[in-house]
């Protein structure tokens, strides 16, 4: 690896802009390797893109754009053989670059990502939130589907071999991406070796709401792009099912049948269960899959209501933001 872009959409991210470009152009430095640092603002009103600027990085300015057009127009302005997309609050860790390359160049993986983890400051419901992706103890590299983009690396040939980001969706860009990728012929890997920081977590539950409303409203937009299938109806059709047994629970109650009701409401928090053992029996941690099960149950209902949203054309007014 000769040269790396690191491009960085971003929007209002004044206390965490800093953090995530030092700590990139640090662990360039580790590596050994030229770094330019790309930030793609989309209209802040904070001081972010001056902060940015103070750092060297190149700021454009592009209010009004989807999440997938500022990472689009970030790449299309880098000069690097390669490409990292980092989300504006992630700080990466000093030995990323040193870590992920050896992975690539060893033949082990096309587009890689590490893992995720809040800092300790941050709300049970946050933490146990971004524990559900960790990785199983043991399992420091996993291949799989899909990554999220919170942070990615790849040569840049893979970035223009699948025509970059959907510039359309509002939401759930990263899982178009990386699946096209895959499609494509790129084996992705995700690495807990070492983990990247997440600093942008929802500090209250009005805000953890709000995120996981806006973020379940991709599903018919990703159903329409990437076509049909059982992976991508899987969540809506169970969260459909929940409302539906959610429904007849209340129906029974009126009808005076408190018994069949709390059976209903029972079934209805089945599929939570199983997501929730899923992804945290691997922790070994019954607090983390009770945790779960409530986050995932509000969830299934979230996407309920934003696959119904969608199917009437309701968009979240949220600014793309890394």
């Amino acid at each position: 690896m000769s040269r790396i872009s690191v491009v960085v959409p971003m929007y209002n991210e004044a206390p965490n802009i800093a953090r995530t470009l030092q700590a990139a152009r640090m662990a360039a430095k580790v590596a050994g390797i030229e770094c330019e640092l790309i930030v793609v603002d989309n209209g802040s009103q904070d001081k972010g893109p001056q902060i940015a600027r103070n750092l060297d990085a190149q700021v454009l300015s592009l209010p009004g754009l989807q999440i997938g057009a500022l990472r689009n127009r970030g790449a299309a302005l880098a000069t690097g053989d390669w490409l990292a997309f980092l989300d504006a609050d992630i700080e990466m860790p000093q030995n990323w670059l040193t870590l992920l390359t050896d992975l690539q160049y060893s033949g082990q993986a096309d587009v890689l990502a590490l893992d995720l983890q809040t800092p300790f400051q941050a709300p049970w419901f946050a933490q146990a939130w971004q524990r559900r992706t960790e990785q199983a103890n043991g399992q420091s590299r996993t291949q799989v589907q899909w990554l999220p983009s919170a942070n990615l690396l790849m040569p840049r040939e893979w970035f223009v071999r699948v025509g970059g980001f959907n510039e359309e969706l509002r939401t759930g860009e990263d899982k178009d991406f990386t699946l096209r990728l895959g499609n494509a012929g790129a084996r992705l890997m995700a690495v807990n070796e070492s983990m990247a920081l997440h600093w942008g977590y929802e500090g209250s539950w009005s805000e953890w709401l709000g995120k996981e409303l806006w973020r379940q409203g991709s599903h018919l937009q990703l159903l329409r792009s990437n076509g049909v299938s059982l992976r991508l109806l899987r969540f809506p059709l169970l969260s459909v099912a929940a409302w539906v047994l959610d429904g007849m629970a209340i129906a029974t109650l009126l009808d005076d049948m408190p018994h069949l009701a709390l059976v209903f409401l029972l079934i209805s928090s089945l599929p939570a269960l199983a997501l929730s053992l899923r992804q945290s029996l691997k922790h070994h941690d019954l607090g983390l899959i009770l945790q779960l099960w409530g986050l995932h149950w509000l969830r299934l209902h979230l996407t309920g209501a934003a696959f119904v949203l969608s199917l009437c054309h309701w968009n979240a007014r949220r600014p793309a933001r890394g």
